[in-house]
């Protein structure tokens, strides 16, 4: 998957082979060069988005129950988490959707 714009796409053709076998992507013609860029490009920005959707519910989940218990506590400025149970909420969840599309992508 393409994720960056430091990535070598190597054209076979008369010259020779060794374009394309010291290139991390290696097609036939150029008219394959469009092809390979929207599709790549299209489903790093798919998962993009969708780990950034998921990290701002996450996050707002979270707030949302402090929130209401400051209702409860009269504003009182009292946390209901302790701070490590904050960081190992934090930790969890965000690394849950990274693994989910680690697994999912082949």
């Amino acid at each position: 998957m393409i994720l960056k714009a430091h990535c070598g796409v190597g054209i076979l053709g008369k010259e020779g082979m060794q374009a394309a076998r010291s290139a991390d992507y290696a097609i036939g013609e150029f008219k394959f060069l469009k092809r390979l860029l929207f599709v790549h490009g299209r489903e790093a920005y798919r998962r993009n988005s969708y780990v950034l959707l998921y990290n701002f519910y996450k996050n707002v989940v979270y707030i949302e129950v402090q929130v209401l218990m400051a209702v409860f506590q009269i504003f009182s400025g009292g946390s209901i988490y302790d701070s490590v149970l904050y960081q190992m909420y934090n930790i969890t969840m965000t690394s849950i959707p990274i693994f989910w599309f680690a697994m999912g992508d082949y």
